[in-house]
């Protein structure tokens, strides 16, 4: 599998974020966060493992007998970070808007180089620094950001901004050492699922009629974000290091506001144009600066 092609699944996972950010957020009319997720990431799941059995069936107990610990170690921190964030990044959408969780959201960037290095004591190339900051400003002027109040439902977008960055760390780890992406993508999806519903039963009420009237978003979310391309983030992260990963899933934020502006009629405005820009030019530095020196 060549680089080339971890970075087209990269930007193909990104633009399904990116589209799916618009479900997500009126997905929720008549059903709560969790009960949400719980649906998407079961629809998910059932998308997903049938293609696994198909292409990965005879390589699946080979694969885990390689290192059972790490193999389940990984599922369970990643389950969970995957878990976590997609929690409170729903959560946060009753409270906040979306120029304000895109802008919070982006934040994973910088926390991904961090953590690595307290985590492994990984450094990252010089080069991810400059682009982190290209990255972050260029989510603020895409997001309207300086034009939007503060509201409660930030901070819940700056911690799912951690999980992320836990599960683009981990899934980096795990396919360094395992070579079943789509079968992992699928089990990721049921322990999501599962732990969704387990809370929302506590916390929610669940009601299938209504998880029926949002069955068009759950079905886009389910499908497209919540199996094709959490899949497709497993093949990206073969052959991309996690921090420049990062980078360029902050394009999530450009193809949401260029989705926005087809489906919803949203204007953009110069500053959109410029942050869209600027996040461009952050993932293409981050991707050709590492090779130049070699060159």
């Amino acid at each position: 599998m060549t680089k080339s092609f971890s970075i087209v699944c990269a930007l193909i996972t990104t633009f399904i974020w990116g589209t799916a950010f618009i479900a997500q957020d009126t997905g929720m009319d008549n059903i709560g966060p969790l009960t949400f997720n719980a649906a998407r990431f079961f629809v998910g799941f059932i998308t997903v493992l049938p293609i696994a059995l198909i292409f990965e069936r005879k390589k699946i107990y080979q694969q885990i007998n390689l290192n059972k610990n790490k193999f389940f170690k990984y599922l369970v921190i990643m389950g969970f970070s995957l878990f976590l964030g997609t929690a409170l990044q729903q959560a946060s959408l009753q409270f906040t808007n979306v120029a304000n969780a895109a802008f919070f959201t982006v934040f994973y960037v910088p926390l991904v180089p961090i953590l690595l290095f307290f985590i492994y004591s990984q450094k990252v190339h010089w080069s991810i620094w400059p682009s982190i900051v290209l990255c972050i400003y260029g989510v603020y002027l895409l997001s309207n950001f300086s034009d939007s109040n503060i509201m409660k439902g930030d901070a819940l977008v700056i911690l799912c901004s951690l999980f992320w960055a836990l599960h683009i760390i981990f899934a980096g780890k795990f396919m360094e050492i395992f070579d079943i992406p789509i079968f992992y993508a699928a089990l990721q999806g049921l322990l999501v699922a599962l732990l969704s519903i387990t809370f929302a039963y506590t916390f929610e009420d669940i009601v299938f009629s209504n998880i029926l009237l949002e069955s068009t978003s759950i079905i886009y979310a389910g499908v497209l974000s919540g199996g094709v391309a959490f899949t497709l983030q497993m093949f990206a992260q073969k052959n991309i290091e996690e921090a420049p990963a990062a980078i360029i899933y902050s394009l999530e934020g450009v193809f949401a506001v260029i989705a926005a502006w087809i489906i919803l009629d949203q204007i953009l405005n110069i500053n959109n144009v410029i942050g869209c820009i600027l996040i461009l030019v952050a993932v293409i530095f981050s991707q050709l600066a590492p090779g130049l020196k070699k060159n």
